[in-house]
């Protein structure tokens, strides 16, 4: 098996992201602060955690929301600008693009920023179930993605969108399997929130959501 792998983490502009969280952050009285700090803890505990995985070489977030910009610099994460500012595709082959022109960069792979309880000994079982092959982890309800990785030294092609798993896996991604609970928990709803709570998620998410108490 390849060295480790570094993971793209792209996020969107605050204001515009998880529409269908709002509310979940302050008992449904949707104030756009509030949703927007649930949001940053979200990606921030996603990020530690997907850090402190075995096989992961480096995180790399891909945004242009200065707020998010700020919070992962104040913790050692290198932030690429979403210069195409078009989609979430787009921003993960502009970031794969950048990586890909480093030394020491061999397999790249992408990481949803929606993962509050994700657990390093879990992604890192599932990066090494992938061996050196293209895989992809599915989401809980089968149809999403929540870990995309290139085969060493080719594209990563990333295809987000509605029904993802069923284009990677057309795309010739090896679906991962395992009993990973924490990094199949994606979160875009307030029922998919008590799921991951239920797992137990990371401390930014945590304190978020003892302030609405």
């Amino acid at each position: 098996m390849t060295a480790g792998s570094h993971l793209l983490v792209p996020i969107k502009p605050l204001r515009l992201a998880k529409s269908r969280l709002l509310g979940a952050a302050d008992a449904g009285r949707g104030r756009p602060d509030a949703h927007a700090a649930l949001v940053a803890a979200v990606a921030l505990d996603t990020v530690r955690a997907a850090r402190l995985a075995p096989g992961v070489a480096e995180v790399v977030v891909v945004t242009s929301d200065p707020a998010l910009t700020d919070a992962f610099a104040a913790e050692g994460v290198e932030v690429l600008a979403d210069a195409p500012a078009a989609g979430l595709n787009a921003a993960l082959r502009h970031g794969a693009e950048l990586l890909e022109r480093r030394p020491g960069v061999s397999r790249i792979g992408a990481l949803q920023a929606d993962l509050p309880a994700l657990r390093p000994d879990e992604l890192g079982a599932a990066l090494r179930a992938a061996g050196d092959e293209r895989a992809f982890c599915a989401d809980r309800a089968g149809t999403g993605t929540t870990l995309l990785l290139a085969a060493p030294g080719t594209p990563l092609d990333p295809r987000f969108g509605p029904g993802s798993a069923a284009a990677h896996a057309a795309s010739g991604g090896k679906a991962l399997d395992g009993p990973w609970d924490s990094l199949r928990c994606d979160v875009d709803t307030a029922a998919d929130l008590a799921a991951a709570t239920a797992l137990g998620v990371g401390v930014n998410t945590a304190h978020r959501l003892r302030e609405q108490d």
